[in-house]
């Protein structure tokens, strides 16, 4: 994606666990919802007697933070923004590594998990005043299926939605599918109001906590929310009811920001300024284990890469070793394309770099010290690190094979219409799954697709497009199938296919001021902040 796509901690079992109960017959969940968020969330709304917060709490991205605000397409950045204006039927806690109940507050599954139903929470708003009820609910969800843009596949097993009663939602499916868990993705989930959906930016059409004060694109103040007054969670004095978004590309400069109280929040800092938040006064550090996973696409249609000997080339010139060294903690190496604690994770498949084995078959291709040059256009994310970190360590190996790298560092906007475009040989960008499953790596980045939105390797292969078909179904069904199917297709994309280079999993690591209370990462909405659950120390 995206900066940029997902993670998560959970271990196998605790995933097998999970899906297993979204299949099980019968069973009430979420039951008992209370009129607010859940305490196990930190939710300040569970807190009382605090002092009065009068400040703004300033993210610093490295990146612009919007490129579309329709809630039923957005599939970027925007996730940062949106998952604090709208909400879902459910959200995904990853200490309970459950879906918990938010504008649903129970659900039930039939037998066969063909058939969900959703009691909805009483009393909710849109921002536009109008009530969130079973009908309204149902739009929004046929609307975004409708869409057919963003993460709307996720919404694939439905066959019909049914509102039963004003709080009532019934869901049948045409395969088993665990709709809870569907239904708190940080894409194409959200629950919103039809008819107050604006691409400019200027209104908002959610139940969440917050809305748009202000959106300038490509300022550094890029986006401005506020309180929504009305919020079904209710509001406490310490609470942050004012929150901006300041584009910071530089790490360096985002680290100043924070030290001087500038900025609250930074995402992402390299090892050696991480270590020092763990000791600088006014600042404090966290970190989590994610299912972010560094993808190095390679262009399988056009150019120098089109030829497999080239693309196995480069991917055995990767210092793999050497890369996780760098990251001092903040990257674990990878074993093929599903992070571990991922139904999908198959162990073994660590890279190796091989200079030798990668220089022979350069010179198959035609390429090498003793034949001609070959140049290569990379595109990646300006501000981030690790990326510069592998694009510096890549192209100083690739200069001993006689191949120039033509990096180009961009904004994440430039570099994706670029990459839709095929406009380079290379492309570097972090991928994570919509909802805690793999699926989204195979269909959103290795399916065949005539204009590609996130397939930036541009393959086509029809017979592995038709294994990523049977995934859902498999997965719901026949585990130890669904666990074959994805070993096959990481072979065939990473080894056969050599359309991919997998160095690291991403160790999140942030830094925030001192006084912020109630930060929680939570890996199935990667980089997001929850605003409405902080409060500043008195």
């Amino acid at each position: 994606m995206r900066w940029h796509k997902r993670l998560l901690v959970a271990g196998v079992a605790g995933v097998l666990a999970l899906t297993a109960s979204a299949c099980a017959g019968g069973q009430v969940r979420g039951a008992g919802g209370t009129p607010r968020p859940q305490a196990s969330s930190g939710s300040p709304a569970d807190q009382t007697g605090g002092q009065a917060n009068d400040s703004t709490f300033v993210y610093a991205p490295n990146s612009d933070v919007v490129t579309d605000w329709d809630p039923a397409t957005s599939y970027s950045n925007e996730i940062v923004a949106l998952a604090n204006i709208y909400e879902g039927l459910t959200r995904y806690d990853s200490q309970t590594k459950q879906a918990e109940p938010r504008l649903a507050t129970e659900w039930t599954s039939s037998d066969d998990g063909k058939e969900w139903t959703f009691k909805l929470r009483q009393g909710v708003k849109f921002h536009t005043g109008d009530p969130m009820d079973a009908e309204a609910a149902k739009k929004a969800i046929e609307r975004t299926i409708e869409k057919k843009g963003g993460a709307a596949y996720i919404w694939d097993p439905v066959d019909e939605i049914e509102a039963v009663d004003a709080g009532t939602l019934k869901f049948t499916l045409k395969y088993p599918a665990p709709l809870d868990l569907i239904s708190s993705s940080g894409y194409a989930a959200w629950i919103y109001d039809v008819d107050a959906v604006d691409a400019d930016g200027k209104t908002t059409a959610g139940t969440g906590p917050y809305t748009i004060d202000s959106w300038k694109k490509g300022e550094e103040n890029e986006l401005a929310l506020k309180a929504y007054e009305d919020y079904w969670g209710g509001w406490k004095p310490e609470q942050y009811k004012k929150v901006t978004f300041r584009v910071t590309p530089e790490i360096t400069t985002a680290w100043q920001l924070l030290q001087k109280g500038e900025v609250n929040f930074v995402r992402r800092l390299n090892p050696q300024l991480f270590a020092q938040a763990g000791t600088t006064p006014g600042v404090q550090s966290a970190q989590a284990q994610s299912f972010q996973n560094l993808l190095v696409l390679f262009n399988t249609a056009d150019g120098p890469t089109k030829d497999v000997k080239v693309r196995q080339a480069l991917q055995l010139a990767i210092d793999y070793d050497g890369l996780a060294a760098a990251l001092e903690g903040s990257g674990v190496k990878a074993s093929g394309l599903v992070p571990q604690g991922l139904l999908g994770h198959v162990d073994g498949m660590e890279p190796k770099q091989d200079l030798p084995r990668a220089q022979q078959l350069l010179a198959d291709a035609g390429y090498g010290p003793d034949l001609e040059e070959l140049e290569l256009d990379l595109t990646y994310a300006i501000g981030d690190e690790d990326q510069k970190l592998l694009v510096t360590l890549l192209s100083s190996t690739l200069k001993q094979l006689n191949v120039t790298l033509r990096a180009k560092p961009m904004s994440w906007s430039a570099q994706w219409d670029l990459g839709k475009k095929g406009g380079q040989d290379l492309f570097v960008m972090y991928w994570y799954p919509d909802y805690p499953d793999a699926y989204s790596w195979f269909l959103n980045v290795f399916k065949s697709a005539d204009k590609p939105q996130f397939n930036l390797s541009y393959l086509k292969n029809a017979e592995i497009d038709a294994a990523i078909d049977k995934l859902p179904e498999l997965t719901a069904t026949d585990r130890a199938a669904a666990e074959e199917e994805y070993r096959k297709l990481q072979q065939q994309i990473i080894q056969e296919e050599a359309a991919v280079a997998v160095p690291y999993v991403q160790r999140y690591q942030r830094a925030l001021s001192a006084d912020v209370q109630g930060y929680q990462d939570n890996p199935a909405y990667p980089s997001v902040v929850f605003f409405y659950e902080l409060t500043r120390a008195g």
